[in-house]
């Protein structure tokens, strides 16, 4: 994590339209404040949105936070970016399993890894090791506690991304 060059997180879920749209705007955001030099994007472990815009309930409940998704449009989780990235932050559990698949595949084509795999809660002392809830089904309370967890769980990283910055530059 070098002062230059941005330390990359990706934030991963089912189909990049909810969960990892908000997670990546919302830890861009405690990022940007806290001035660490990290770049932050997000995809899909599915192929079931490409190119689509987060799904408006999100935004809108985003927007009222002062979020903006309005520009994200999803993708789906490639080999390519487990040395794309340095940190993979995964959703939920089942998310988590089909990433980790994915990364046995990309270690077998292309050696060396970058990316560390994580869950988005890791290091949440209010939501430990919890899955962020799928929204998509249900109302709108899904989507605020999404928001609430993405808000949390981006906090924790940031303390954590802070903590290893400062003992790489002191070694």
């Amino acid at each position: 994590m070098s002062s230059s060059t941005p330390y990359k997180v990706l934030c991963v879920c089912l189909g990049n339209i909810c969960r990892s749209p908000t997670a990546e705007v919302v830890l861009r955001h405690f990022c940007d404040e806290a001035q660490l030099n990290i770049h932050v994007d997000s995809a899909g472990t599915s192929n079931y949105h490409p190119g689509k815009a987060p799904d408006l309930r999100g935004q809108q409940h985003a927007k009222l936070r002062g979020y903006n998704l309005s520009a994200l449009r999803a993708r789906q989780l490639t080999v390519h970016d487990f040395i794309e990235f340095d940190l993979i932050l995964a959703m939920d559990y089942e998310n988590l399993d089909n990433i980790q698949n994915l990364m046995q595949k990309a270690q077998q084509q292309l050696g060396q890894l970058r990316a560390q795999v994580s869950l988005m809660s890791q290091h949440d002392h209010q939501y430990p090791q919890q899955e962020v809830p799928d929204p998509y089904y249900g109302g709108d309370a899904g989507f605020e506690h999404v928001l609430d967890q993405c808000e949390s769980s981006s906090q924790a990283w940031v303390n954590y991304l802070k903590t290893q910055l400062q003992a790489q530059q002191k070694n």
